[in-house]
């Protein structure tokens, strides 16, 4: 199980709030973060032009869950990669993250655990987050994962799992809960509740996470590290110098690290390459 809604969001409250500084017409705004993604992803990501992307269902705890499904092209099948937001829900960076894996050769599936619900405010993200019912998501990933595993374009020895922030916690849960998961990358996340429930992951793990990090910060990391030693379980946790909470989202330029998220990329990519 994980942490409460609430320890969650008494954690995370205010990381978001910081704000460039940036004294600029609102059009002028967002034409230069459009310029800085293109300036930080110009040497990451390779063409993307093949890929086939879809919104996709699936049977999820009586209802029907959504998400945004990428698929790399070329000599089908390719493995899985459930990919889990971060609190502001399943925004446009999310999905660029799963058309990133799928431009590496992999299938990749975000499932939408706000059922249509994004934002980019602070306020409102706590707010959804707090609403959301956290075994529920769980749950509700772990059928997401059954779903991309029965996918034609599917095939491997397991599906991986990737997730920021509130995502990285549910990933490192979900790798818990579904042996279909045999490569777990969390991006500074909680800890399963109780932490030994890292016993029941079913393959290797990559954990990643920024030095300066009120939420994820290093009793979080030791704790894990102790609980998979402990486990026998194969793991590389991984701590990037001088980089903060949520450095890997290139659409906050406020925390964005670009040196650390490349870094972190090639490692994630080179995890789920040895494992899945």
């Amino acid at each position: 199980m994980l942490v409460c809604e609430r320890r969650l969001a008494e954690q995370v409250a205010g990381l978001g709030s910081r704000q460039p500084q940036l004294c600029i017409p609102n059009c002028a705004v967002r034409l230069a973060l459009l310029l800085w993604r293109a300036l930080v992803r110009t040497k990451e990501t390779p063409a993307m032009a093949d890929l086939r992307t879809e919104s996709v269902e699936f049977p999820a705890n009586g209802e029907i869950g959504r998400g945004y499904l990428a698929v790399a092209q070329g000599d089908e099948p390719f493995p899985g990669v459930i990919v889990v937001q971060e609190w502001w829900g399943l925004d446009e960076h999310i999905k660029d993250v799963a058309r990133r894996l799928a431009a590496e050769g992999f299938v990749a599936l975000a499932p939408d655990l706000y059922h249509g619900q994004a934002t980019k405010e602070p306020g409102e993200a706590q707010k959804l987050m707090m609403s959301l019912n956290m075994g529920d998501a769980v749950k509700e990933l772990v059928k997401a994962t059954d779903y991309l595993a029965s996918r034609p374009e599917v095939a491997g020895r397991g599906i991986g799992a990737i997730g920021f922030c509130m995502g990285g916690g549910l990933a490192l849960n979900l790798a818990c809960e579904s042996s279909k998961i045999r490569a777990a990358a969390p991006f500074y996340g909680v800890n399963p509740t109780p932490v030994d429930t890292v016993h029941n992951l079913n393959g290797s793990l990559l954990a990643i996470y920024a030095e300066n990090d009120a939420y994820a910060g290093e009793s979080v990391r030791q704790e894990l590290e102790q609980a998979v030693k402990a486990a026998n379980i194969d793991h590389e946790i991984v701590v990037y110098p001088g980089a903060q909470h949520a450095f890997f989202n290139d659409t906050r330029p406020e925390v964005y690290d670009r040196e650390a998220a490349v870094d972190a990329w090639q490692r994630v990519l080179s995890h789920f390459r040895q494992n899945l």
